[in-house]
């Protein structure tokens, strides 16, 4: 028995123990698809100063390069929508914009799924080819349409699956139509996190069908899988039904606001002590955040005196939160239209008298116009967001 098919089945253990892995038909795929092979031509593991050191699959010790490939870990492959890891020979510094996800995450999501023999599946966001190889074990590679953007990246995806033995329609584009062939889908499956899900993912989804994607991003955590099930009038409903985190799909990344921030925020109407820190740093807060602003954009900075400096700005509604630690309290000034701590506040506080409930309590509608989000028994803990 070689060390790959060891690996597979412990990995397969490991995902059951985590109560994630629970189908007899997905742990025979988790054991018999081999990770490795969709990790060409290497990986960028993190290194010091924030830098990542690349590790190749030529030149590595294979038992080394396997028990990397295996690690309970996401695995970045490609930085600032370019580079690879055999294209350098020394440390590096960039931004993650591909990646193998963590197998955890993979296994939850495909489970959540709930596909059916014979279905047909449209996956958004290719990426190396894993879980489309997952998908083609289970259904057929004759069920299976997965959607990546990045040609480079198809490519790659499409050289593993075939040498993985899988061939399927891997199609390059936007990743909003899916493949006209095949639609309609009976599953419909997201691994790129989205702001709001696209309505065409609901029009290409039978009556019954479900449609999983991570909603939010604007804050690259705070966001949430949604789970919805399509309805005969073209609608879809569910909830969210747990946290998830995802790289932004492409055509909704976030670009930084740049320039002269302290400019930008001159002119404020207000200026308070916030009753709410704006770190933000638990992940439901920082979702809610997102529902009661779905505009803003939120960004770090640091003063010539070292003190941390953070903002919030709406640059569609022209309005805008700077935020100055002070000790340690928070002063927030504010100014245009819409005051957007001000909102966040309210439900954050909102969130809280209600006895802070989970992420999974969030309720969600679609249709061709709106999102709307709710907790029920709770009215003041409702948003719709109306899509243009």
């Amino acid at each position: 028995m070689t060390g790959t098919v060891l690996q597979r089945r412990a990995l397969a253990g490991r995902l059951t123990e985590a109560g994630v892995l629970m189908s007899p038909r997905w742990r025979e795929a988790v054991e018999a698809v081999p990770r490795e092979l969709f990790l060409n031509p290497g990986v960028f593991l993190p290194a010091e100063g924030g830098r990542w050191r690349l590790v190749t699959t030529v030149g590595t010790d294979p038992a080394e390069w396997t028990q990397i490939a295996y690690r309970d870990e996401s695995l970045t492959t490609q930085l600032d929508g370019h580079l690879t890891a055999d294209q350098v020979s020394h440390l590096v510094a960039g931004s993650p914009t591909s990646s193998s996800t963590t197998p955890v995450t993979v296994v939850d999501m495909i489970e959540k799924l709930e596909v059916q023999d014979g279905h047909q599946v449209l996956e958004i966001g290719t990426g190396t080819g894993y879980s489309a190889a997952l998908l083609c074990h289970r259904l057929g590679e004759e069920n299976v349409t997965t959607v990546e953007v990045d040609p480079a990246v198809a490519a790659r995806a499409d050289a593993a699956l075939e040498t993985a033995g899988y061939s399927t329609w891997t199609v390059t584009g936007d990743g909003l139509l899916g493949h006209p062939r095949r639609a309609p889908y009976d599953r419909v499956i997201a691994t790129c996190a989205v702001r709001r899900i696209p309505y065409t993912w609901i029009r290409q989804t039978k009556p019954g069908g479900i449609v999983l994607a991570t909603v939010g991003g604007a804050w690259h955590y705070g966001t949430g899988l949604a789970k919805v099930t399509v309805a005969e009038d073209g609608t879809a409903e569910g909830r969210i039904v747990g946290r998830s985190s995802f790289m932004q799909a492409r055509s909704q990344t976030e670009v930084p606001v740049t320039g002269d921030l302290s400019a930008r925020t001159a002119y404020a109407d207000s200026e308070r002590e916030t009753k709410v820190s704006p770190l933000l740093e638990e992940w439901m807060p920082a979702f809610l955040a997102q529902l009661a602003a779905p505009g803003a954009h939120f960004t770090r900075a640091t003063s010539e005196a070292g003190n941390r400096l953070l903002y919030l700005f709406d640059p569609d509604r022209e309005s805008f939160a700077s935020f100055t630690e002070k000790g340690e309290a928070w002063t927030v000034r504010q100014g245009g239209p819409l005051p957007l701590w001000d909102t966040i506040e309210q439900a954050i506080t909102a969130w809280r008298d209600a006895g802070i409930p989970d992420i999974t309590a969030m309720r969600l509608h679609v249709t061709r116009d709106t999102h709307t989000y709710w907790i029920d028994g709770h009215p003041m803990l409702r948003w719709q967001h109306h899509l243009l």
